[in-house]
């Protein structure tokens, strides 16, 4: 399973991107900003533009957990 290290929106406001901005500028559109509120992964592409806007890489935000039946056979 792949789930968020951070609270995106919340790393994003503290760069003054809020919902409001990413909304108004273009950046981030509402279905995806709905996606990250409810922990669902959004697009390859908002992925990329949280990257830039955070000055950071997907591996920063992004961890990868394996679920209970992948850990039974490793």
């Amino acid at each position: 399973m792949i789930k968020y290290k951070v609270d995106v929106l919340e790393k994003l406001k503290e760069k003054n991107f809020s919902a409001y901005v990413l909304r108004k500028e273009k950046l981030i559109g509402e279905a995806m900003i709905q996606k990250i509120r409810a922990k669902d992964l959004p697009s390859w592409k908002t992925l990329d533009t949280i990257c830039r806007l955070l000055a950071c890489d997907v591996g920063d935000i992004l961890e990868y957990i394996p679920d209970d039946k992948e850990k039974t056979q490793s």
